[in-house]
């Protein structure tokens, strides 16, 4: 990929911000995705009142997610979930195409208050990674072991171990300050991702050691893309475009056609509703609070209220 004439970057149509913009590497027999999240991300960790730690690891677990759930080229889910025995005790965020992408994060107040600053939150559990293609499919979940580690780390502990596949990820999440707001909130979140992996010639993935040349090859790209920095991959102002010929020009990258991703969440108050019809009288009665029935959703944080005698006949 040379650096784009406007000519060529409007027939692209490349957004500069919310996308994934997938990309091969010819030279060096790579393919990969970066990821670029503005008010997506921000969105979805604003609708709760997370500390600034939790929030951070989120928008790791979202930007991650984007990375790997945009690799469904057709209807389906990517869920990706940690369990941990740590301050944050449960991650989940999925990605479901086109591009629409949600996240959740459950923590122990007392836990993190405590946390010495070189602490992990995440701690001993595991992380899954599942796709889910639709009813009448059945689901594939990859398993590994979280012991303290980043989501990072665990990720490339799966595609080391599991699939066998070398691959290369770096994500990145901070708050972005923006020049002349004012109010109470004068900045937002931020997200950004790259992810690299290794192809075999004939454009098939590596299912085990290749030869010299391609170990040569695989280790040059890895290279170039440890270059990419944190702001890099943050800055609203950088182009993703922009950005991979920086890292891989020398490899002729090409850019394919991105990504939308917007913030989603699949709760309704019909959802809801045929949820609560399936609770017996008994556990309806438990959960009615000053005459009425409360659900607030784990996602978007939407609550829903009904009036018990509306399930009179459930």
């Amino acid at each position: 990929m040379t650096e784009h004439s406007p000519e060529r970057r409007i027939e692209l149509a490349i957004p500069e911000d919310d996308l994934i913009l997938p990309f091969q590497a010819d030279q060096a027999d790579v393919v990969g995705r970066l990821v670029k999240l503005g008010p997506t991300v921000d969105t979805i960790l604003s609708r709760h009142d997370y500390p600034e730690p939790v929030s951070q690891l989120l928008g790791e677990a979202v930007a991650l997610t984007a990375l790997l759930g945009a690799a469904l080229k057709s209807e389906g889910k990517f869920i990706l979930q940690a369990s941990t025995d740590g301050p944050v005790d449960l991650l989940v965020a999925d990605y479901q195409v086109p591009g629409g992408l949600r996240g959740y994060a459950r923590f122990s107040p007392e836990r993190l208050a405590a946390l010495p600053p070189d602490g992990r939150l995440l701690g001993e559990g595991h992380l899954a990674m599942t796709i889910d293609r639709g009813v009448e499919t059945e689901r594939y979940q990859g398993v590994v072991p979280l012991e303290g580690e980043t989501l990072t780390e665990a990720a490339d502990t799966y595609f080391r171990q599991s699939e066998q596949l070398p691959t290369f990820i770096r994500l990145a999440v901070a708050r972005h300050y923006r020049a002349g707001a004012s109010g109470a909130r004068p900045w937002t979140w931020r997200a950004g991702g790259l992810l690299v992996q290794k192809l075999t010639r004939e454009g098939g993935r590596v299912t085990g050691s290749g030869s010299a040349f391609e170990e040569e090859d695989w280790t040059r790209a890895r290279a170039l893309a440890e270059t990419v920095e944190d702001h890099e991959l943050l800055d609203p102002m950088l182009p993703p475009d922009r950005l991979l010929y920086r890292l891989f020009h020398e490899e002729q990258v090409r850019a394919y056609r991105a990504i939308p991703l917007e913030s989603y969440c699949s709760c309704s108050r019909g959802r809801v509703e045929e949820l609560l019809r399936g609770f017996s009288a008994e556990d309806l009665a438990d959960m009615v609070v000053d005459g009425e029935v409360w659900v607030t959703c784990e996602f978007c944080n939407s609550r829903y209220h009904f009036d018990p005698a509306s399930f009179a006949d459930a």
